[in-house]
């Protein structure tokens, strides 16, 4: 790992500590949401963030809570796929680049992030997806800075169990392979462990969908952390929280000082 690489990563785990890790790039692919609508005051909300996930072209309209001594570290998505639109139910996940490493980086990014889908079905866009995320770690090393390669299983919501958790096994090592310095991927139950430990990198669980309590989601990052994982990126169970900085205390306390998930939750009044 280059030098810039490094001392950006090492700003996102404070030494040793887990990173937590807020997404508010969802209208990117599915438009308007509840909570997402008004970024910039929400994005001054989330100062207690060790970093968050946005859109290219959201960085300069949320430069606001960047620009402060401790503030958040800021992670921008460099591709766009056809998995995340879900709205449209589409099938090939399909990946476009939509912004260079070094552009990412003159916005003010301190972390890249690269998306892939594998096992699409088409062997060429299998092929297309790896090939995407194999030009951004080759950009990343120019920019000198750090890449999370996003784990997103082809068509996940209709897998098994089984079949999403060897996905995302074979993915994770795959992108590792490729040069990500991070994954970031869904939490697929009790063998979660082990994709931690095949993976050679640090692994993210993500949120994914809004859960019906958010103390589940609470449960769901402490569960992520016994496994191994460095940390969490959370959205729509972040943002959509009935008091969304009481949720990143809870979420902070669970992931970073491995806090009970129930006790924290029931302190702070969390559903």
């Amino acid at each position: 790992m280059a030098n810039g690489e490094e001392i950006r990563l090492s700003r996102l785990f404070d030494g040793a500590s887990n990173a937590v890790i807020v997404a508010i790039d969802h209208g990117l692919y599915n438009g308007p949401l509840t909570g997402f609508n008004g970024l910039p005051r929400m994005t001054e909300r989330l100062g207690e963030a060790d970093a968050i996930l946005l859109s290219p072209g959201m960085a300069t309209r949320v430069a606001g809570a960047f620009k402060r001594r401790g503030a958040p570290a800021m992670i921008v998505r460099l591709n766009w796929g056809t998995q995340y639109a879900t709205q449209w139910g589409y099938h090939e996940s399909r990946s476009v680049p939509v912004i260079s490493a070094a552009d990412a980086v003159a916005l003010g990014a301190d972390i890249v992030l690269v998306g892939m889908s594998i096992k699409t079905g088409s062997e060429a866009v299998d092929a297309e997806n790896v090939e995407i995320v194999a030009r951004a770690v080759s950009e990343k090393r120019r920019a000198g800075v750090p890449i999370v390669g996003e784990v997103y299983p082809a068509g996940h919501e209709d897998l098994t169990p089984a079949e999403r958790h060897d996905q995302i096994a074979i993915g994770c090592r795959i992108v590792a392979e490729l040069g990500v310095d991070l994954v970031k991927t869904f939490h697929t139950g009790e063998r979660f462990a082990d994709i931690v430990e095949s993976t050679p990198v640090p692994v993210l669980a993500l949120g994914s969908k809004k859960l019906p309590r958010e103390r589940d989601a609470l449960a769901l990052a402490g569960e992520a952390i016994r496994a191994g994982a460095r940390g969490v990126v959370f959205g729509r169970n972040l943002i959509q929280a009935r008091d969304p900085e009481t949720f990143l205390r809870a979420l902070r306390a669970v992931v970073k000082d491995g806090a009970d998930a129930a006790e924290i939750a029931d302190r702070l009044g969390i559903d």
